[in-house]
C-alpha cells in the first residue's frame, strides 16, 4: 500500500529525516570523528532552515510540523549535549541544567494545556537566543575537540552565556504561563 504524499508534506518529511540524522551525528561524536559529526550537524541545520522556509513560503505549515520541527531540534541538541557531557567536553552540570530547563518547559506546557486551556506554544525571543547559543556551543566544542582549536576562554564564555539564557528563558516561560493560569483559572 502506497501512502499518498503531497508537496505540503515535504517540510514534515524533512523534519523526520532530521530526527533520524540525530543517530549518525551521535555515533560520530561518540567515535570522536568530529569532522563528520560537524558536517552532519551542518546538514541538519540546513534542513531546519529549508523545512521552515518551505512551510512558510508555500503555506505548508501544519499542526504536525509545529510538533516535529522543535522535536527534531531538541532531539539533535539534547543528544549532542548528552554525548558531549558524557565525554567531558561540556560540563555535566551544564548538561543537567539544559535538560532540566527543557523538562520544566515541557512539563509546564503540558500542565497548562490540560489544566488551564489549549496552549499554542510559540518560542520567545529569549528561547530562540538560548537555542542559538546551544547550537553555537555544540559547534564550538566540536570544532575545538576536532579540526580547529579555539582561543582559550572561548568555550567557557559560551558556557556562561548559555547559563544566563537557560535560566532567563526558562524563568520567563514559568512566569508568563503562571500569570496566564492565574488570570484564566484552572479547568475543572
Amino acid at each position: 500500500m502506497r501512502l499518498p504524499l503531497h508537496p505540503r508534506d515535504i517540510p514534515n518529511i524533512i523534519s523526520v529525516l532530521r530526527i533520524l540524522l540525530t543517530l549518525p551525528v551521535i555515533y560520530f561524536l561518540v567515535e570522536r570523528d568530529y569532522v563528520t559529526a560537524l558536517w552532519l550537524f551542518a546538514i541538519a541545520g540546513f534542513s531546519d532552515g529549508l523545512d521552515g522556509f518551505l512551510a512558510k513560503h508555500y503555506h505548508w505549515q501544519s499542526h504536525l510540523g509545529g510538533l516535529l520541527d522543535p522535536l527534531a531540534d531538541k532531539a539533535l541538541l539534547m543528544s549532542a549535549f548528552l554525548v558531549l557531557g558524557a565525554t567531558g567536553l561540556i560540563p555535566m552540570w551544564l548538561v543537567v541544567l539544559a535538560v532540566l530547563r527543557d523538562l520544566v518547559i515541557v512539563g509546564g506546557a503540558l500542565y497548562y494545556h490540560f489544566r488551564v486551556e489549549d496552549l499554542e506554544a510559540a518560542p520567545t525571543l529569549a528561547s530562540k537566543l538560548n537555542t542559538l547559543l546551544e547550537i553555537i556551543l555544540v559547534l564550538a566544542v566540536t570544532l575545538d575537540a576536532g579540526p580547529v582549536p579555539l582561543p582559550a576562554g572561548a568555550i567557557s564564555t559560551l558556557e556562561w552565556a548559555l547559563v544566563v539564557t537557560l535560566l532567563g528563558s526558562g524563568g520567563q516561560y514559568v512566569w508568563v504561563w503562571t500569570r496566564k493560569a492565574l488570570v484564566k483559572g484552572w479547568k475543572e
